[in-house]
């Protein structure tokens, strides 16, 4: 997904709007919802929208308004988004990643034994191919 590297974090609070309503917006409905987080003017969230319809993250539909809906799930981004770090920060070695992780204290106890449990009900799933 090279779309979504491309994100930028100024983009990506109207990508998060679009994800968190879950239905095809418009920009003056867009601009509401940021104007409790962002002193942002209308030409500025304007700028980001066609920002984000020319780089095919989000398409546009002409109604009475403008309509965005996203092109990339949240999930899409977020996924792009770990592999990139793993491939720069690690090499794409994930194992090291989850140990840096571990190393720095960044998972507590619940967490572990979260991953712990996910990993050996992965491996029972093994067994039975």
């Amino acid at each position: 997904m090279n779309k979504s590297n491309r994100i930028s974090e100024s983009e990506l609070e109207i990508m998060q709007i679009l994800w968190d309503n879950n239905r095809p917006m418009t920009a003056p409905e867009i601009r509401k919802i940021l104007q409790k987080q962002k002193d942002w003017k209308k030409s500025t969230v304007l700028t980001l929208i066609k920002r984000l319809t020319n780089k095919g993250v989000i398409t546009c539909e002409k109604k009475e308004l403008f309509y965005y809906t996203p092109l990339v799930t949240e999930q899409e981004y977020v996924d792009y988004q770990t592999q990139n770090l793993v491939d720069k920060l690690y090499n794409g070695n994930l194992k090291n990643y989850v140990l840096s992780l571990c190393d720095n204290n960044k998972l507590n106890e619940n967490d572990l034994k979260e991953l712990r449990d996910y990993f050996m009900e992965g491996m029972e799933g093994m067994d039975d191919e």
